[in-house]
């Protein structure tokens, strides 16, 4: 056992639970700090939605999560295992599927923090609204917290801080001339749960990811219209398969009527405009006095999207990863922050970091990739958690290689949106773990 510290981390979803159980056992000191009053983050259901549905409103009542009631996952329940603690199957568990609903989600990791003794490391109901560092040679920081009870907020002394706070919480709204004076109903996915108010309605949805195709595959049956306007064609989206369903390019414009002009010439009388186009990063909490900045969705600088440079190792993020098998780069991460304070694993110098960082800026400036593409793992995941893997003297097993986000969609792209079911992926991954 290294080094022990009193460590603070911010959130209580996948990566907070994974991070507390790995600074735990490497001897720290953990506090973590949940505004809900459960674990589980964007796992936690709620039918609320925010008063402004759009989410542009800095005054709204934000609620965290963006899960609508039919959700099921991307990933099959092998890549959400951790390496001890898999997503089994209960024999008498109420969802048996290899891509369970969320409610399932929320068990397994209800059963995780239980099972690892983390609920007592939480103080539940408390916001955290600042975290700051307040004395450079002792690395210490304050994080300052305040619960609905509380008339004054609570400050409290960490000697590092691990930020884990998700990224599916501020929504990202498409850009079109005329869409704030639109007259009719414009929502983000994220304020989206069931599709009841859609029925006979003309509806547009902007974006062909994962919700937008669960968005027209549940909106379909009951709307008049469903028009999807799409940068890209991506055969995941299939409008062929319904028979009330369009594709279209992006939006060109909107008008005071209510028609919305697509870049294809199209032209239709709308009556709601679904924004199903992700979300950005946001810490309002932190105050790093400029160093830490998100510019066009780039938390930076961040070396291997964990440590700013310049304040590490005190001041860590995990979960900032996109477009990969999310549980297992998180698990690799939180591991990787708590070997790292410990001193079990070291970090390079601070000018190495910072080299990495603008080697990677650089890279991407090259391959013409936005900003925005910063932390999306994609092609790079396979090489980046045998990195991490590497760090911690941890032999990836064949499944990482095999089981990734681009065989996953490769997948998708086979069996259509009807996938989950018709997929009989638990034969293929058997296949790769009896060749291991």
């Amino acid at each position: 056992m290294g080094e022990s510290y009193k460590v603070a981390v911010i959130g209580a979803g996948i990566a907070g639970l994974l991070t507390a159980r790995e600074l735990q056992r490497e001897g720290h000191h953990v506090t973590v700090f949940e505004k809900a009053s459960k674990v589980g983050g964007n796992w936690i259901y709620t039918p609320r939605v925010e008063t402004d549905p759009l989410g542009l409103d800095p005054n709204r009542e934000i609620v965290h999560s963006s899960l609508y009631k039919s959700l099921r996952t991307n990933l099959p329940r092998q890549a959400m295992s951790f390496l001890d603690y898999p997503f089994l199957k209960k024999e008498d568990g109420d969802d048996q599927r290899t891509f369970p609903g969320h409610e399932e989600v929320l068990r397994f990791i209800e059963g995780f923090a239980r099972d690892f003794g983390l609920k007592e490391l939480i103080q539940f109901g408390h916001q955290v609204i600042r975290v700051e560092l307040v004395d450079e040679v002792t690395h210490e920081w304050v994080v300052e917290s305040r619960t609905d009870s509380m008339r004054e907020s609570k400050e409290e002394l960490f000697e590092a801080v691990v930020i884990c706070t998700g990224k599916e919480s501020e929504p990202k709204i498409a850009e079109f001339p005329g869409r704030d004076s639109w007259p009719g109903l414009q929502i983000h996915s994220h304020n989206y749960r069931t599709p009841e108010q859609f029925e006979n309605k003309i509806v547009v949805i902007i974006g062909n990811g994962a919700s937008a195709v669960d968005l027209l595959k549940g909106i379909s049956p009951l709307a008049k219209q469903v028009h999807v306007a799409v940068r890209s064609s991506f055969p995941m989206l299939r409008v062929e398969n319904y028979d009330n369903a369009w594709q279209h390019s992006m939006i060109e414009c909107a008008h005071k009527d209510g028609k919305v002009v697509f870049q294809d010439g199209a032209i239709v009388d709308a009556d709601v405009i679904i924004h199903c186009t992700g979300y950005k990063y946001n810490y309002p909490f932190l105050k790093s006095n400029g160093i830490v900045t998100v510019d066009d969705n780039r938390v930076g600088p961040m070396y291997k999207h964990v440590f700013p440079p310049s304040l590490a190792p005190w001041l860590s993020f995990v979960g900032l990863t996109t477009r990969a098998v999310v549980f297992r780069v998180m698990e690799l991460q939180a591991r990787w922050v708590a070997k790292v304070l410990s001193g079990t694993v070291e970090l390079p110098s601070q000018k190495a970091m910072s080299s990495s960082v603008e080697e990677l800026y650089g890279e991407m400036e090259k391959k013409g990739l936005p900003k925005n593409h910063t932390h999306s793992l994609m092609e790079a995941e396979v090489e980046y958690a045998s990195w991490l893997a590497a760090q911690l003297n941890i032999k990836p097993p064949k499944r990482w290689k095999e089981l990734t986000v681009v065989s996953i969609v490769k997948g998708v792209v086979q069996y259509g949106e009807n996938f989950r079911d018709t997929w009989d992926i638990d034969k293929w991954i058997e296949e790769i773990d009896s060749s291991d």
